[in-house]
């Protein structure tokens, strides 16, 4: 599988602990904590149905 996002980290973003993300659509999601994307990205993940290996 392919990952959904791209997290970008310039210098703003990096004095303030933030991130600023986008999806591979290219849509925007703005900038936002690290631990704001931490929680939205494990609330997907645990949301996931768990496939057989």
């Amino acid at each position: 599988e392919k990952i959904p996002y791209m997290l970008v980290v310039g210098d703003r973003e990096a004095s303030s602990g933030q991130v600023s993300v986008r999806l591979r659509t290219n849509e925007d999601l703005g900038t936002m904590s690290v631990e704001a994307f931490l929680q939205r990205a494990t609330a997907l993940i645990a949301s996931r149905d768990n496939r057989a290996l």
